[in-house]
């Protein structure tokens, strides 16, 4: 059976604190007090009309009886998932969710970057006494760019811990923030100044995808993950994805890691994989996608 670490597991809504999703979703940055109603199809509204395509599949509408984490972890079984980094869950349930299915969850913690040397000590609590696996970073929800002074106390302590962290780098299409905060160009910052840092790029960087390549050349410690992108398109001809695929064949087998996004893509695991399979890269390469670069970034 083929051996998967998938880099992006949704969590099963059932398990999920609505109140995040709908501050993650609102105005980025500080919100005001009074705010007057937004505008139809304004900010994160917008990827509903940018992906609303003919033929494209929904994501999978999950049921209010979903079957939790408890089912999840069979379907994952059912998939020769070994484990995957659970996107979605607070801070707080880190402990939780290791305690319930030890070894099958990788959960990356975060912070408000304005919270400073608190958020750093809560960091290292969670790592040392939770369990937590590493650091998340998404200037996509908070506007603040990963190369920004105010995230190096955590990048800090994420060296001294011996963790990875994850930032988002991708194109956003929510209209009321910039499109270019997830730019590669960001983590250049980054790892000149941690070179100890273990950084996934979370998204693979399109449309920047060359600039992408270029930086997972030059930065010993940036790896890059295939997040929220169906795996049919990057053998497309024409979809910007040519680089990526021609230097993850070869000078760059050992970088990229896969994210299966299930929810997202509304696909199973099991037609996923099997789509990762159907793309040009010999079998070794694929192995190394599917499951040895992320168990040899994790160190698991």
């Amino acid at each position: 059976m083929t051996r998967v670490i998938d880099m992006e597991i949704g969590l099963p809504s059932s398990e999920a604190n609505p109140a995040l999703e709908r501050v993650a979703h609102g105005r980025p940055g500080t919100p005001f007090a009074q705010p007057l109603p937004r505008p139809e199809g304004y900010g994160f509204d917008n990827y509903n009309r940018v992906f609303r395509t003919r033929g494209r599949p929904q994501p999978q509408a999950q049921p209010a009886d979903d079957g939790g984490l408890d089912r999840l972890v069979q379907d994952m079984d059912r998939a020769g998932i070994r484990c995957g980094l659970l996107v979605g869950a607070e801070n707080g349930a880190t402990g939780r969710i290791h305690a319930r299915h030890p070894g099958r969850f990788l959960t990356f913690v975060t912070f408000d970057p304005g919270d400073g040397m608190r958020a750093v000590r809560e960091f290292e609590r969670l790592v040392r006494e939770e369990g937590a696996n590493g650091l998340r970073l998404s200037a996509l929800y908070n506007g603040v760019p990963a190369n920004d002074r105010r995230y190096y106390p955590l990048y800090a302590k994420a060296v001294e811990l011996d963790v990875p962290v994850r930032i988002y780098t991708a194109m956003n299409y929510a209209n009321d923030r910039p499109y270019d905060l997830g730019h590669p160009r960001h983590l250049d910052d980054v790892a000149i100044d941690f070179p100890e840092l273990r950084i996934v790029a979370g998204l693979a960087g399109w449309p920047w995808v060359n600039e992408m390549v270029g930086l997972l050349r030059r930065h010993p410690n940036l790896y890059v993950d295939t997040a929220a992108h169906h795996p049919r398109y990057f053998a497309q001809p024409g979809s910007g994805w040519e680089m990526f695929m021609q230097y993850g064949n070869t000078l760059l087998q050992d970088k990229v890691m896969t994210g299966l996004s299930r929810y997202l893509l509304g696909a199973s695991f099991e037609e996923l994989i099997a789509e990762y399979r159907k793309l040009p890269l010999k079998e070794r390469v694929i192995e190394k996608w599917l499951y040895g670069n992320a168990a040899e970034f994790l160190r698991l």
